[in-house]
């Protein structure tokens, strides 16, 4: 599948948001990460990131797709973010 996450979250865990999110996707913007994921990974990464999360003051959206096949991507400006990977 293929993921879109968005994040808003305090500054005080945005490292370990990102940092967490970069073990899955692929950093493309100031907290817009993206890629293709497995079901299994996708259920990790939200364990996860869950886990870091204060309800009451941090958010996350997921947009999920089941195949990348039928979207465009278009960028603007300043590139942000990476493709490469860090294990």
């Amino acid at each position: 599948m293929f993921v879109i996450l968005v994040y808003d979250v305090n500054v005080k865990r945005v490292g370990r948001v990102l940092k967490t999110a970069r073990k899955y996707l692929t950093w493309v913007q100031n907290s817009v990460l993206e890629g293709d994921i497995s079901e299994t990974n996708y259920k990790k990464l939200k364990t996860e990131l869950l886990r870091i999360m204060k309800q009451d003051e941090d958010s996350f959206v997921f947009y999920t797709f089941q195949t990348q096949n039928y979207s465009k991507r278009e960028e603007y400006g300043l590139k942000k973010g990476g493709e490469e990977q860090f294990l």
